[in-house]
């Protein structure tokens, strides 16, 4: 079982055998590669992705800390102060002001509420590749990839994500939702394609049983609703992060053929799957392990694979789901796994079929993304550096680059906020009906680029509200290790 991640797995061999029937019926969509010549450079001409034409940088620059700095209109700013949410009626009138006042007061805040975790926003090698591209190419999308909007650029983009996450192929998808939506139905869709060949439906044995975390986001959970309803799948759903509670379902289950699903690093509190023990259940049950690492990816392990390199379990993992708007400052998303997978996804998963690719700056821009974030490996290091101090100075768990810091009363919380915008920082209060009532929150994002001034200084305002119990160690590493 150790080299199921390195051959053909049973799952491999089912799609294999699906595959014929899809094409059978003509619903085989394959991808279209094009390349794109360089404007004044003549046909045939080609853009060349070389990573070590990509310039990155040893320790933060001073671009890097504007990464971490926002500006509000300070009308707005009075208005999160108030309380009062900007509804309709206000924010046409807003957006007119700011449009047209140009001598507009803005308050600056430092920014711990948003998914940069890198810091790559301003970084200037990223800035020329998407410039480039843009000079080259233009800006505008080309279509779908499975029509004409499938070009070099992306290729090497795919090419790039698919050697990260140590997989055969990645398919490129518009967002994170997208690509979590798009497998999630076509795994969905694999009984009913085989069943309606024989002209009949499936059993309830024959269908495929997915075991998903109670705290899964969003994506996964409308995936799989649609999934249910193509009727060729058995929907479990096991107690956040309980392997004893998975473990008794895989047993206790009579389907052949069992998908596990969870998120890696879980985004309202931070805490992380245990995932050396979701690699010995693979081991146990055989299942079908898909792992979106949204907010692993680039953030951990050695070279920036996501917390399937950071626990070495990148072969245990089968599919691998990712996105490109957080810790590569771009945006889209995108599944890793084997070669006869991606032709699956690419087939059945709706909203890969139906969405337009991203234009060629984008996709340029999230290519030199993934070099600096491989290269730039002090990026790593410093976040780890913000979550041992923020435990040092506090005393709570600090387990990933997002915390959670426990407040209970909601008008607390809310006072918490108020006067950190107030002294300088930008967060977000979590309350009810978001999370249990007497939880109210502070969700705060550690990045490369804060200081360990701006810890001190956000701990200094927050203790005024929690009170902390510091231990003598400033050790986190506990912590920082999947919650069993």
């Amino acid at each position: 079982m150790e080299s199921m991640g390195k051959m053909k797995t049973s799952w491999d061999l089912y799609i294999e055998e699906a595959l014929p029937k899809l094409e059978s019926r003509n619903m085989f969509t394959p991808l279209r590669p094009m390349n794109i010549s360089i404007a004044g450079q003549g046909e045939g001409s080609r853009t060349k992705f070389d990573e070590d034409e990509y310039e990155t940088f040893d320790g933060i620059q001073p671009w890097d800390r504007l990464a971490a700095q926002i500006e509000l209109p300070e009308t707005f700013f009075r208005r999160l102060l108030n309380g009062v949410e900007l509804v309709s009626k206000y924010e046409l009138e807003e957006n007119e002001n700011i449009c047209s006042n140009q001598e507009m007061q803005y308050k600056k805040l430092i920014l711990f509420a948003g998914n940069d975790f890198l810091g790559l926003s301003r970084h200037p090698t990223i800035a020329k590749a998407t410039a480039k591209a843009a000079m080259e190419q233009g800006t505008g999308p080309r279509g779908s990839p499975l029509i004409c909007g499938y070009t070099n650029y992306h290729m090497a983009l795919e090419s790039s994500l698919a050697k990260l996450k140590k997989k055969e192929a990645c398919l490129l998808c518009t967002s994170g939702f997208g690509a979590n939506m798009a497998v999630m139905v076509a795994i969905g869709s694999i009984v009913p394609v085989m069943c309606e060949a024989e002209g009949r439906r499936p059993t309830k044995e024959e269908k495929v049983a997915v075991f998903s975390d109670a705290l899964n986001h969003a994506s996964i959970v409308d995936g799989l609703k649609l999934a249910d309803r193509l009727g060729g799948v058995e929907l479990f759903v096991y107690k956040h992060c309980d392997m004893s509670h998975l473990d008794a379902l895989l047993t206790n289950c009579k389907n052949k053929r069992k998908v596990v699903v969870t998120d890696s690093l879980f985004s309202m509190d931070g805490d992380i799957a245990p995932m050396g023990e979701l690699a010995q259940l693979r081991k146990k049950h055989g299942f079908l392990w898909v792992l979106d690492d949204a907010h692993g990816t680039f953030v951990w392990g050695k070279n920036g694979g996501g917390l399937a390199e950071e626990f070495n379990c990148e072969y245990d993992v089968d599919i691998s789901i990712g996105t490109l708007s957080k810790a590569a400052s771009s945006l889209g998303g995108f599944v890793t796994c084997s070669k006869i997978w991606k032709q699956w996804i690419q087939s059945r998963g709706r909203s890969f079929i139906f969405s337009t690719i991203a234009p060629v700056p984008l996709a340029a821009a999230s290519y030199a993304s993934v070099v600096v974030a491989k290269k730039e490996s002090w990026r790593r290091r410093e976040i780890r550096n913000r979550m041992k101090e923020l435990h040092a100075l506090t005393g709570i768990p600090v387990r990933s680059q997002i915390v959670c810091v426990m407040i209970g009363d909601m008008m607390q919380a809310i006072k918490a906020n108020h006067e950190l915008l107030e002294s300088g920082f930008y967060c977000v209060a979590v309350g009810p009906p978001a999370v249990a009532p007497n939880t109210a929150r502070l969700r705060l994002t550690l990045t490369a680029v804060h200081t360990s001034e701006d810890i001190r200084r956000l701990v200094a305002i927050i203790s005024k509200y929690v009170q902390f119990q510091v231990s003598s160690s400033s050790d986190c590493s506990n912590h920082i290790s999947p919650r069993l």
